[in-house]
């Protein structure tokens, strides 16, 4: 059992704010066992006296935070700081009697309440341990996500047990390659059975597609044949982490609990969490619909896990293997085409499957059909055109053209897109544009730096003297992959 699987008390402990940030009590660490403090609440809970905080505060410790931790030095330079926090940032392996999945290796944490490993910002924070000639840290890292492959069967959106029903946008071949950079083609091999385990869970339901079923798990047929890949979540009640959230906004939906529920996690899955991206009247969080849409990076970032099958397969002498992933490649790149490149407005787009039809939400994920190579150059060249008119700001390039309130849409900009935005544009030949994306972005960075000391999770990229906010917690300081991109592109050659 764990705190989130404790029923009445966790839900009353969720819903009546015990503890301000909903992700402190699916964290914390038990006193005495589980099933001890579940005998003693039914034993408690009706007793006239009974007090909810005390009887919470006399049986679990609070988790460590990094906040609690650590305090920046302002005489060291940004860069400095960024790589002092690598340290700071460092956890061991350990296996404390809480949600926490304990890993084999040593691992970067992002920072503040995210105090265990997240997938897609560990691409990220890998790009910054380069630059640190941190190749140990690369490949601890590397080798956690392989362990969690192989215990979990995939790797979930961080290692905690109530993330274990979703992953994360699949940045592991990725980490892979950074690796590969560093001690040579033969990573690749190294980590094939991996690389496979991570496809076989994207790819999970694909021959039970048919013209009646044509969306399982995170797959979906679409009419002319084409398999694309979807956002997914194999639970359908609110997410622990941030259940009073997930129940209000239910409450507040014309949806059906379970079906909101669904979006919701998806939605987290995707990384994006959250963006008017979802919402199918593209400002109501009630309306959030994200399983019923194609998303371009997730099938981008698929692609590229399917080349680097080929390219590995080849590596290993398996011609056929290598001939099968190639041609699986090739099929999904003419339907990113096909599917998520509007020629009318002429941008990449998530599709609406339900639909049928390109959604109008504009967003940078249609930055990594240039990040992948899978854009022509007529696309890129409009792509780069929308970015440099409507996008980039004096920070860097707004996330969404959105003014939600949500965090993953304006007026803020996140790392991981501004490295994406930069790489993509620099593919293309974009080079002035895309070294106007990083200075901006730099310069955001090292102001907020020089004002409070901190690298933070996001950035305000429309008004530079404002603190980015928006979403269910506040702006986070440490922070894993805001210090990956930025030594990363402070470093950047070419």
């Amino acid at each position: 059992m764990k705190i989130h699987e404790m029923g009445e008390l966790f839900e009353i402990v969720q819903m009546q704010n015990v503890y301000p940030d909903g992700k402190t009590f699916p964290d914390c660490l038990p006193k005495i066992p589980l099933e001890d403090i579940q005998k003693e609440f039914e034993t408690e809970k009706n007793k006239p006296d009974f007090d909810l905080n005390t009887f919470v505060n006399r049986y679990f410790n609070l988790p460590k935070t990094y906040s609690m931790e650590f305090e920046s030095d302002k005489e060291r330079s940004a860069e400095q700081h960024v790589g002092f926090l690598w340290d700071v940032l460092t956890r061991q392996p350990d296996d404390e009697n809480s949600s926490l999945i304990a890993l084999s290796h040593p691992y970067i944490v992002p920072g503040g309440r995210f105090r265990e490993i997240y997938y897609w910002d560990s691409y990220f924070t890998m790009l910054g341990l380069q630059v640190s000639h941190r190749v140990d840290m690369i490949q601890n890292m590397v080798d956690n996500f392989a362990y969690l492959l192989n215990l979990v069967g995939h790797i979930p959106n961080g290692n905690r047990a109530y993330y274990v029903g979703r992953s994360q946008p699949p940045f592991f071949a990725l980490m892979v390659r950074v690796l590969s950079e560093v001690k040579g083609p033969d990573i690749l091999l190294k980590y094939l059975p991996d690389l496979e385990k991570e496809y076989q869970f994207w790819m999970n339901g694909a021959n039970r597609l048919s013209p009646t079923d044509n969306a399982v798990h995170r797959v979906v047929l679409l009419s002319d044949g084409s398999i694309l890949n979807r956002y997914w979540d194999e639970n359908n009640t609110p997410r622990p982490e941030s259940y009073k959230e997930d129940v209000e906004i239910a409450h507040h939906s014309t949806q059906k609990s379970e079906d909101i529920y669904r979006h919701i996690r998806a939605a987290a899955e995707s990384g994006w969490d959250f963006s008017s991206r979802w919402f199918a009247d593209g400002a109501s969080f009630a309306t959030i619909r994200t399983t019923d849409l194609i998303p371009v990076d997730l099938n981008c970032l698929l692609l590229h896990l399917e080349q680097t099958m080929a390219e590995a397969y080849t590596l290993a002498g398996n011609s056929e293997k290598t001939d099968l992933y190639k041609a699986l490649s090739q099929k999904r790149s003419k339907a990113i085409e096909k599917y998520n490149w509007d020629s009318a407005k002429q941008f990449y787009f998530d599709f609406d499957f339900k639909n049928n039809v390109c959604t109008d939400s504009y967003t940078l994920a249609a930055v990594f059909p240039l990040f992948f190579k899978v854009a022509t150059a007529e696309q890129a060249a409009q792509v780069a055109e929308t970015l440099e008119n409507q996008f980039l700001k004096p920070g860097g390039v707004t996330t969404t053209l959105v003014f939600s309130g949500q965090q993953w849409d304006a007026p803020n900009g996140w790392a991981p897109l501004q490295w994406m935005s930069f790489k993509g544009l620099m593919n293309y030949g974009f080079t002035a544009l895309a070294n106007r994306v990083k200075n901006n972005w730099l310069n955001a960075n090292l102001k907020v730096y020089e004002k409070t000391g901190k690298m933070t999770e996001k950035y305000d990229v429309c008004n530079e003297d404002a603190e980015a906010g928006g979403g269910e917690y506040p702006n986070q300081d440490g922070f894993g992959w805001t210090n990956g991109v930025f030594l990363a592109l402070l470093n950047h050659k070419g």
